[in-house]
């Protein structure tokens, strides 16, 4: 059975994808553009930004690379930092 409850603002799912959609749109692409760049599909892209899908390492490696960024850049979850 599925929950309900909204995920809280500490969910690490929900700040992963906050922090991934921050960087990518400092960097001036859309989901469809870095999906194609890092070979992830654009909805899956999409569930990672809203919190709802959980990545494996290497899709976090391809998508650092997309986005020319450290994968250290993609952990950096402190929600008082993220925008949005």
């Amino acid at each position: 059975m599925l929950s309900t409850v909204a995920p809280s603002s500490r969910d690490p799912l929900l700040l992963f994808g906050q922090r991934l959609a921050t960087l990518r749109r400092a960097r001036g692409g859309s989901q469809e553009r870095l999906a194609l760049e890092s070979g992830l599909a654009r909805s899956d892209l999409g569930g990672v930004e809203r919190g709802q899908r959980n990545i494996a390492l290497l899709n976090i490696l391809r998508l650092a690379e997309a986005l020319e960024c450290p994968p250290s850049e993609l952990l950096k979850l402190d929600p008082d930092r993220l925008a949005d």
